[in-house]
């Protein structure tokens, strides 16, 4: 048997990495109650970038999308999306 110490596996976590689309974006701010200004400031970007990100021109860089994930959590935000119409039972969910 060795004398040397052996660590056990460190757990890694895995992280869900949200993908911030446009609606989630909207979403977000809108949650927040901000104008695209204001959110802009508080990212310290542009208006602009903020009313690109929400009409999907551009995605927020990777840093970014980190930035808003912890904005998000701070804010108690939480996304959902609706399945297509498709998916949705014919008598809207309702118990029979």
């Amino acid at each position: 048997m060795s004398d040397e110490y052996q660590y056990p596996p460190a757990k890694q976590r895995r992280r869900l990495r949200q993908e911030w689309d446009a609606q989630r974006i909207r979403a977000l701010r809108e949650h927040m109650g901000m104008t695209q200004q204001q959110m802009a400031d508080e990212l310290e970007v542009r208006q602009q970038t903020i009313s690109e990100w929400e009409t999907g021109v551009h995605k927020p860089h990777r840093s970014t999308q980190k930035t808003l994930s912890l904005v998000a959590e701070r804010a108690g935000f939480v996304y959902k999306v609706d399945p297509p119409a498709e998916e949705q039972p014919a008598d809207g969910g309702a118990p029979q």
